[in-house]
């Protein structure tokens, strides 16, 4: 049955990069795609984990670290998409340290990498190569409370900063270079040991939803997420709209 599912995906022969890639979506994304045919990089901060089955271990791993992202470059010139699944919750902690790092992994890194990647297909475009496709899980953390500030506020600000770019490529009409948010309920994880829903099942959510071309993937069992995330969305595009309207026009 997985051989006729990969024969008919989307995702057969791509080749996809993934962030957090040791952890508990990430394994399981790397399961979806690898049955999907896919050829799957994991990327992580982690040496290999000896426990992993054959079918959660991506087919590359890379170690790399927030902060040194251009030295994924050579990697991601092969990398048809690009999933940024890491991030850190430091839960009630709110010291210093603790929103350092979380502003780092969360935001930082996550817009670092999409910069490169958008780059890169540029590069591509130039070349006639295919477009490039970057998947950024900025969770439902965005728009809701999820008992953490810290992280809320450094999800928010990576999910504005991604609503902004997709503003600013509909504007342009760019149509070579695709994001895709992945909007997440909670799910059992290292980050969220009390969640709902399992990664397996929101791995497979995900994968399903990519191959129908959405834009917001949105994966939870709160429904007010599925009126608010693409209510906030369009305020959001339309507010970027405006104000770009504003600078190239304005008043005599």
């Amino acid at each position: 049955m997985n051989k006729n599912l990969s024969n008919n995906s989307r995702f057969k022969g791509l080749r996809i990069a993934i962030t957090g890639a040791n952890g508990s979506l990430g394994k399981s994304l790397i399961e979806v795609l690898k049955k999907k045919g896919a050829y799957v990089v994991g990327l992580t901060h982690e040496r290999k984990n000896n426990s992993d089955s054959s079918e959660s271990t991506p087919d590359e791993r890379i170690i790399w670290s927030c902060g040194k992202e251009k030295l994924l470059s050579k990697t991601l010139a092969n990398i048809d998409i690009l999933i940024l699944n890491h991030g850190f919750n430091p839960k009630q902690m709110i010291d210093s340290n603790d929103i350092n790092k979380a502003i780092e992994i969360n935001s930082l890194s996550h817009w670092r990498l999409i910069e490169i990647f958008e780059n890169l297909d540029i590069s591509n475009n130039l070349n006639n190569y295919s477009p490039k496709e970057v998947w950024v899980n900025t969770s439902e953390a965005e728009i809701q409370i999820a008992f953490s500030p810290v992280y809320e506020i450094t999800k928010r600000l990576i999910g504005e900063l991604v609503s902004l770019k997709k503003s600013n490529l509909l504007m342009g009409k760019r149509n070579s270079f695709i994001i895709r948010k992945l909007i997440l309920g909670p799910f059992k994880s290292k980050l969220n040991p009390q969640g709902i829903m399992s990664p397996e099942f929101v791995a497979r959510k995900i994968i399903q939803k990519a191959e129908d071309d959405t834009y917001l993937i949105i994966v939870t069992p709160n429904p007010i997420t599925y009126l608010l995330m693409p209510l906030a969305e369009s305020i959001r595009i339309l507010y970027s709209r405006f104000i770009k309207s504003i600078y190239s026009n304005p008043p005599r």
